[in-house]
């Protein structure tokens, strides 16, 4: 994909998400469950649409990635058209608590990466893949310039939270399912949802500024939207800060629906006594 122009990869990635979308792929199930969760309200027709969309976005951002990942810095920049609410990202740097930003899989978070980084030091958690080639590929696209990754666990979130003393930025995916016992059940678009307490915890514990961030697709390249969260993710009580992150998502997500990966089983865990939804 790295091989072709960012029109040329997309095309490719529109096509394979279609091709998912007439196979009545997994992936096209369980974003059908999630919609029918998340939108209950919206008629079957228009989520079936939606869902068809999402995997032809899912597809374009996974061939993207040859370009994010190969392409020289330079390069991959000259494809962000705009970026909405520099400002906020410039204050919040120099407030010198640090920025923690939130990233959700929505457009393309690869993208958002390089432009991070691009910025200055930006240290994010890393989940390595299974295959080693992957793995190396990956890891080396993610540090190019200042940026530095962390293993996702204990030590991992002491380095983010020593970047943050150090007045950086680190980036989390706010809607990525955390491991057992790092996270709390929050609602998520009127469901609920196992959600991650790391950012609410680094928020408390540094008094770093939160800020809503990403890549949002469009028909000559990519927009870059910065926002504020919910006030309510600087909230004391867990709950109310959980809420507030999954409101901060919830906002991204409404910007451009077609644009979220609905094919990830956000709702896998349940609270005791409720029944997985994907299961068959």
């Amino acid at each position: 994909m790295s091989l072709f122009s960012l029109k040329m990869a997309r095309k490719v990635g529109k096509t394979l998400g279609y091709c998912a979308y007439l196979a009545n792929t997994r992936l096209y199930k369980t974003s059908l469950i999630n919609l029918q969760l998340c939108f209950p309200e919206m008629s079957e027709q228009a989520r079936k649409d939606l869902a068809r969309l999402s995997l032809m976005h899912t597809g374009m951002t996974f061939a993207e990635c040859g370009p994010v990942w190969l392409w020289p810095v330079e390069k991959v920049m000259r494809e962000i058209q705009d970026i909405e609410g520099v400002d906020l990202l410039q204050n919040a740097r120099e407030q010198g608590k640090g920025v923690i930003i939130i990233g959700p899989h929505h457009g393309n978070w690869e993208l958002l990466g390089v432009y991070l980084n691009a910025l200055g030091k930006c240290s994010m958690l890393y989940q390595a893949p299974k295959h080693k080639d992957l793995d190396a590929l990956i890891y080396a696209a993610r540090t190019r310039g200042e940026a530095k990754v962390y293993p996702a666990n204990n030590k991992g979130v002491v380095a983010l939270l020593g970047a943050l003393k150090q007045g950086e930025m680190v980036g989390i995916l706010p809607d990525q399912i955390p491991i057992p016992g790092g996270g709390e059940f929050a609602p998520f678009f009127g469901n609920a949802a196992y959600t991650m307490t790391l950012i609410s915890r680094l928020t408390q514990k540094t008094g770093a500024k939160a800020l809503l961030v990403y890549a949002k697709r469009t028909e000559k390249g990519f927009n870059i939207v910065i926002k504020e969260p919910s006030s309510g993710i600087y909230a004391e009580h867990m709950s109310n800060s959980l809420l507030g992150l999954n409101k901060t998502v919830e906002d991204a997500v409404k910007d451009a629906p077609e644009q979220y990966q609905w094919e990830y089983k956000r709702f896998r865990y349940q609270p005791d006594g409720n029944q997985e939804p994907y299961k068959d």
